[in-house]
């Protein structure tokens, strides 16, 4: 068993990637890095395997694993005993729901986004854990992923970058069940690609409005809020960020609502009109071809074999 034990070590270390010296989180990745499965802890199933190699490249990788875990030791197989810092406390028992198992880990982002953190439960998901106690309520590790692998939203494999924020935020604002239990729109994901802004960000375009670039990111309320950047007359400056000279006007245009029927059959009726032009232009140069190879070819040999016949009746 001891031999057993040995070359596992041994093995673990040989894969691991290079950590500085000294750095306690190696004591943690030389097992974690090489775990696969899960296993049951206080009622809920925990993910044993870290990539060491994948959280070496996350924004976090330059921490320790106690800088987050603040109540476990080096020893990993000792429970978690230490003292949770007072002034984490009362931020705990109010998102513990939350946690897998782990509460103080969720609440250790207060030591570092401070601001960020308060943002998020003033917002609507934050007031969705704090006051309602729904454990669907978007907290941190729900938009951006496991804190593990967290990189940052210039990089295209975020969960926030340009073109995965909008999937992100579709995960809970596509769901008809959330819709209903919310009280909130069942078709946003539907109408934003519909729109002109949705039809760019599915073309690539780079600066195509997404879904934080209206609503915000952290501090995000509902939209009867006076704060909201979508509320009422508020929409007038975010829509003006992009749109120089937006108005009453313009805005009253940009909304999650069902288009009536007027735009809905004008947009069928221009896609069936470029169809039909396509259509027409492609079947017209195709005539023109055929044409050019039928006098090129068959028209040709008619007149040769007219000619040979002319000569032997002559």
């Amino acid at each position: 068993m001891r031999k057993w034990l040995f070359m596992l070590l041994v093995v673990s270390l040989f894969s691991l990637p290079t950590f500085s010296s000294g750095d306690t989180k190696a004591t943690c990745i030389v097992c974690h890095n090489n775990m696969v499965g899960t296993i049951e802890y206080q009622g809920k199933q925990i993910e044993l395997n870290v990539d060491g190699e994948r959280f070496e490249k996350s924004v976090h990788g330059f921490l320790s694993c106690t800088d987050c875990h603040l109540r476990f030791q080096e020893n990993p197989h000792q429970p978690p005993s230490g003292e949770v810092p007072e002034e984490l406390r009362p931020i705990m028992e109010k998102v513990s729901l939350k946690a897998k198992v782990d509460p103080v880990a969720l609440v250790a982002c207060y030591n570092c986004h401070q601001e960020v953190y308060e943002d998020v439960l003033s917002s609507v998901h934050g007031r969705n854990i704090t006051e309602k106690q729904s454990t669907d309520g978007a907290f941190c590790i729900d938009c951006h992923g496991s804190a593990h692998y967290i990189v940052s939203s210039e990089d295209d494999a975020s969960a926030v970058s340009q073109f995965k924020v909008v999937e992100t935020c579709g995960n809970c604002h596509g769901s008809p069940e959330l819709a209903e239990k919310y009280g909130i729109e069942a078709n946003v994901m539907k109408s934003y690609f519909e729109s002109f802004h949705g039809k760019k960000h599915l073309l690539g375009h780079t600066k195509a409005p997404t879904c934080v670039n209206c609503h915000g990111a952290h501090a995000i309320k509902t939209k009867d809020d006076p704060t909201s950047p979508v509320f009422g007359t508020n929409k007038i400056k975010t829509c003006g960020n992009c749109h120089k000279g937006a108005n009453e006007k313009f805005v009253a245009a940009i909304t999650h609502q069902e288009p009536g029927p007027i735009p809905h059959y004008a947009e069928k009726g221009l896609i069936i009109l470029t169809i039909s032009v396509i259509a027409f232009t492609v079947t017209h140069v195709l005539l023109e071809a055929y044409s050019d190879i039928r006098d090129t070819f068959f028209r040709k040999k008619k007149e040769v074999e007219h000619a040979e016949s002319e000569e032997l009746s002559s």
